[in-house]
């Protein structure tokens, strides 16, 4: 007879499985919610309503300072491992909040809406100048911060929040509906900074002279990055602009001339292919990427503008070592517009061998791959960019081509002679392209 499996684990006490939890990085201690309902019954959240409700309404600055109060005390209490949630109802509005902590100095703080109310418009600003702050000492050890869903009315208590965390590390704000701008000064700790689907937002000002990696992800809007002397790690992941009229080529190119110390970036084809169709010509700015290694270009589609935006975007990349070209059907569609005012610098509607002849030869880029392409649909635009590719690189070392139903493909350098579908060694070669001094193909694994 098998015999029977018991769980010893979770037939601990309570205490000593909170003891057990409280040792965990916060996303493996979440993932034990799913082990058993005992496991799930640890993150129960510790209610807390100790705000003053007498006759007298409380005022926006207690509200604010109670708090953060209890944030501090939740950050203050790892030597109670019960105490790894905390929900409490936000003292002015019918607001939320729901606060995790993690071992290594990390804090959640989701923000819940009990009704649905117009939306009102705020901004999260952060001078750690600041000497009126409302001084929590908990929260100035704080190293990790993910605001989430963050609304008008607790605006005060996420900046002074934030201002508190003199030691923060890695910020990310994400889907904060009403949030217009964001500013954060005279940082010298913040490392990371993540905002994600706040789709309202219309100006980042960021000044952080530790700052490593910047991630954007929504509409374009105006970013300032100050004294990022130390950035090497940006994506723009832009789903769309406000409008067609909000569109500032100048706005653009200072973002790109701030990062031009960016090791690592990764654009959406579109915003290329805008500058480009605005007038923007890469190969005559004052400035390159002149420290840029991989660049990560996403898109929906590839069309003739894109590859062609993208051939010329390349020229203000001297020492790049990899590209990814990515097209993802499942992104929003962005159409250029009509510029009307730049069509006395026509450099997108040149036949694709001249755009060709005007790109620099990418002396270091050694590998390439193409993600998502339909290799039968668009064999034109992939073999055109693949052609410019093998022509311009004189150290290349891989090039591969991913569809869509995932197969793998390799491109050769091949003798200039038409080859025919042929097998060598299990594999399959076929010729989509003949060049003039070499033809290349796809070579797909059986």
């Amino acid at each position: 007879m098998a015999q029977e499996h018991v769980d010893l684990i979770s037939s601990l006490p309570q205490d000593i499985l909170h003891r057990i939890n409280s040792f965990l990085p916060l996303k493996e201690a979440v993932r034990t919610s799913l082990l058993s309902t005992r496991w799930r019954s640890l993150w129960s959240p510790t209610m807390v309503n100790h705000f003053a409700a007498g006759d007298s309404p409380i005022s926006a600055f207690d509200a604010v300072k109670d708090s953060l109060e209890a944030v501090g005390a939740l950050l203050g209490s790892y030597e109670s491992p019960e105490m790894r949630k905390l929900c409490f109802q936000f003292p002015k509005g019918d607001v939320t909040v729901l606060a995790t902590k993690g071992v290594e100095k990390e804090l959640h703080l989701n923000f819940f809406h009990s009704k649905k109310e117009d939306k009102s418009y705020y901004q999260m600003k952060v001078d750690f100048g600041d000497t009126t702050l409302i001084n929590i000492t908990n929260l100035s050890t704080l190293r990790i911060l993910h605001l989430r869903s963050v609304v008008g009315v607790t605006e005060d208590f996420a900046s002074s929040l934030l201002t508190n965390c003199q030691l923060l590390q890695s910020l990310r704000i994400e889907k904060c509906e009403g949030l217009k701008r964001i500013g954060i000064e005279k940082n010298e700790s913040l490392r990371s900074l993540m905002i994600v689907d706040c789709m309202d937002i219309e100006n980042v000002t960021v000044s952080a002279t530790a700052l490593r990696s910047f991630v954007y992800k929504g509409l374009l809007t105006q970013i300032h990055m100050k004294n990022a002397l130390n950035l090497v790690d940006v994506v723009l992941d832009l789903e769309g602009a406000f409008g067609n009229s909000d569109f500032d080529c100048e706005e653009v190119l200072s973002l790109f001339s701030s990062l031009k110390e960016v090791e690592t970036l990764t654009t959406s084809g579109w915003l290329l292919e805008w500058l480009c169709s605005a007038g923007v010509i890469f190969g005559r700015l004052e400035f390159q990427l002149s420290k840029l290694k991989q660049l990560r270009w996403i898109d929906s589609l590839m069309d003739n503008g894109k590859r062609d935006s993208l051939a010329c975007f390349l020229n203000i990349c001297p020492i790049l070592e990899k590209l990814f070209i990515t097209i993802d059907p499942s992104r929003r569609r962005v159409t250029c517009p009509y510029f009307h005012q730049h069509w006395h610098e026509p450099h997108l509607w040149m036949e694709f061998p001249t755009v060709k002849s005007n790109v620099s030869l990418l002396k270091h880029l050694t590998l390439v791959k193409f993600l998502g392409f339909t290799i039968n649909g668009e064999d034109g635009l992939l073999s055109s960019l693949v052609d410019l590719l093998l022509e311009k690189t004189i150290v290349l070392k891989s090039m591969t081509v991913k569809s869509q139903e995932n197969v793998s493909w390799g491109v050769m350098k091949v003798p200039d002679k038409r080859p025919t579908h042929k097998w060598w060694n299990y594999r399959r070669w076929t010729a989509i392209s003949v060049p003039r001094s070499f033809c290349f193909a796809l070579m797909e694994d059986r």
